[in-house]
């Protein structure tokens, strides 16, 4: 069973979040007051120019650089989520009229700007919450692919279907493993009138504006990473502990005694190390425990992965040194895809294996 802890650290405007497992840096985040994250937000925003050789459309929505809006298939990201059985894919309500230049649309980020590119947006909206996520215009039920139960997920499935609001969508978390519609239906309740309260802002607010902000990054660990997995979630003694006790009793109660308030002297990144380890581990050439190392480099188009034995020679033979050297660094590439948010192409050179066993 692997030790899994949440550290939250907030001061002087900035939120950092440690996910540690086996003690182990595993997931990192970071918020500043003033430059919240843009992913999730919800926009009114005007099509500034369409490109139809490139089925794209450029949108206005209040920030530095125009938006990118694929004008294809509508996006859902179906990579964590099972919709139905084996071919089944959930059934998008497509816009009825062509997207026009001057046109106001209601879209929603799903990538953050970068340094050359604006925000990545889709009209297929998707509301979180800590049991199921409602999406309005996708009218079916997914569940998390993350359930492995084949039985545990045809029963959420079912069970999501009694609640299922009339011409919207569910997506059941990982979180809502062992649960049932009822437990869902106070999520479904929150979720469906923050709908129509966007739905609303939309028609009275002059665009470009956002109209939904996701919530803040120490009420999204709550919702997204605080699981009944998770041992223990440890934060600075204060009002943020009795603010994420007070919501875990109301979506999950048995997670409640799990928040720890920390009272060392030492300010708790430094007690934890986290920041020491965040830096060793974000190097370009990173260490393995057995003395080997990887080189990671990442550029605009992708991610290289170079695995090398350095200090490690290996007891037996060359093969079974490559075999075991390519086994510790897969755990580790494994950590530094989510330590790193990784995404796109990423390109593994492990260490040429000769025994198709051992590949």
């Amino acid at each position: 069973m692997i030790k899994k802890e949440i550290v939250i650290d907030q001061e002087k405007g900035l939120t950092r979040v440690a996910v540690l497992e086996d003690d182990e840096l595993c997931e990192f985040y970071l918020e500043r007051e003033g430059a919240e994250k843009q992913a999730g937000n919800i926009y009114k925003g005007r099509v500034q120019n369409v490109l139809p050789g490139m089925q794209a459309a450029f949108v206005d929505i209040g920030t530095d650089r125009n938006a990118f809006l694929y004008l294809g298939e509508p996006e859902l990201d179906k990579r964590d989520f099972v919709f139905g059985g084996e071919g089944e894919a959930p059934r998008i309500q497509r816009p009825k009229k062509p997207v026009k230049s001057g046109q106001e649309i209601m879209v929603q980020v799903i990538k953050e700007p970068d340094a050359t590119k604006g925000a990545r947006i889709t009209t297929h909206i998707t509301l979180p919450g800590r049991y199921v996520v409602l999406a309005p215009s996708v009218d079916y039920v997914g569940v998390s692919r993350r359930i492995r139960d084949d039985a545990e997920r045809q029963r959420l499935k079912e069970e999501a279907e009694r609640v299922q609001p009339e011409g919207m969508g569910l997506i059941v978390r990982t979180a809502a493993e062992g649960m049932n519609a009822e437990d869902f239906a106070a999520d479904i309740e929150t979720l469906t009138a923050r709908w129509k309260e966007i739905e609303k802002r939309f028609q009275v607010r002059k665009a470009p504006c956002c109209i939904h902000k996701d919530e803040s990054l120490i009420s999204r660990t709550v919702r997204d990473l605080f699981t009944p997995d998770v041992d223990r979630l440890v934060l600075e003694k204060g009002e943020n502990v009795e603010k994420v006790r007070e919501t875990l009793r109301s979506i999950s109660p048995e997670l409640e005694n799990r928040v720890v308030p920390y009272e060392g002297q030492l300010p708790i990144f430094d007690a934890y190390r986290i920041e020491s380890r965040l830096d060793k581990a974000l190097q370009h050439k990173v260490w393995l425990k057995n003395g080997g190392y990887l080189y990671v480099d990442q550029t605009e188009a992708l991610t290289v992965i170079d695995v090398n034995t350095g200090k490690f020679v290996g007891s037996l033979d060359l093969q079974d040194t490559v075999f075991r050297m390519n086994c510790e660094a897969a755990v580790e590439i494994a950590r530094q895809i989510r330590l790193r948010d990784l995404g796109g192409i990423i390109i593994i050179d492990f260490i040429d294996m000769e025994s198709p066993e051992h590949q």
